[in-house]
C-alpha cells in the first residue's frame, strides 16, 4: 500500500504541487519542499512547479476579471466577501497589492479578479506576478524542505519511507486546516466591515 502511494507521489507529485498552487496552495508548496527533502523529487523541480502554478493561477483570475467581467461566474466571485476591500487596495497601491496579495489567505482568488477590474496594465501585472510567484514559491518550498530536515533530526534516521509519507500528509492536512480557519476569520471580518460600510 505505502509503496503504491510512494510510486504515485513520484509519478504525479509535481503535477499535484502545480495544481495545488494554481489554487490557494501554500500547503502544496510546503509539501513539495518536504518531498524534495525526502528525495522523492528534486528541490528545484518542486520550486518550479509551485512558481508556475502560482503564476498561472493568478494570471488566470486576472484574465477572468479583465476579459470576462460580465460572466456569471465572475459576478459571483465579485460578490464574495473581500472583493471590495481588494479592489480598493489594488486601485490605490497596485504594485504592493500584486506583490503581496498571495500571502493573504482567502484573498488570492478575489484579489486576482479585482486586479483584472482595476486600471493596471497587463504587462505590469505579469511582471509583478512573476516576481511574487518566484519569491512565494522559494519561501514555501524552503519551509517544507527545512521542516523535512528538522523532522528527520527530531524523529531520527530510523523513519521508514512510508512513515515519512504519512508525516508529510499529516503536515499538509494541518496546514490546510489552519489556512481554512484563518480564511474563515478574515471572511467574517470582511463581512462585518462591508455591512458597516453599507
Amino acid at each position: 500500500m505505502t509503496d503504491a502511494i510512494h510510486h504515485l507521489i513520484e509519478q504525479y507529485g509535481l503535477i499535484a504541487v502545480f495544481l495545488g498552487c494554481v489554487a490557494e496552495g501554500e500547503s502544496a508548496a510546503i509539501l513539495g519542499g518536504f518531498f524534495a527533502h525526502q528525495h522523492v523529487f528534486i528541490l528545484w523541480q518542486a520550486f518550479l512547479a509551485a512558481a508556475l502554478g502560482a503564476f498561472i493561477g493568478d494570471t488566470f483570475f486576472f484574465t477572468l476579471g479583465r476579459s470576462f467581467a460580465d460572466h456569471p461566474s465572475v459576478l459571483r466571485l465579485k460578490a464574495r466577501p473581500g472583493f471590495s476591500h481588494a479592489y480598493r487596495l489594488v486601485s490605490s497601491h497596485p504594485n504592493i497589492f500584486v506583490l503581496s496579495n498571495r500571502y493573504i489567505y482567502g484573498m488570492r482568488l478575489v484579489g486576482g479578479i479585482a486586479a483584472g477590474f482595476a486600471d493596471i496594465t497587463v504587462t505590469r501585472f505579469v511582471i509583478l506576478n512573476a516576481i511574487s510567484s518566484l519569491v512565494w514559491a522559494a519561501l514555501f518550498s524552503t519551509v517544507g524542505y527545512v521542516f523535512g530536515l528538522g523532522a528527520e533530526r527530531i524523529v531520527g534516521q530510523a523513519l521508514a519511507r512510508h512513515e515519512r509519507l504519512l508525516i508529510a500528509l499529516a503536515i499538509g492536512l494541518i496546514v490546510a486546516i489552519l489556512a481554512w480557519l484563518v480564511a474563515r476569520s478574515v471572511a467574517r471580518k470582511e463581512r462585518v466591515k462591508d455591512a458597516r460600510e453599507t
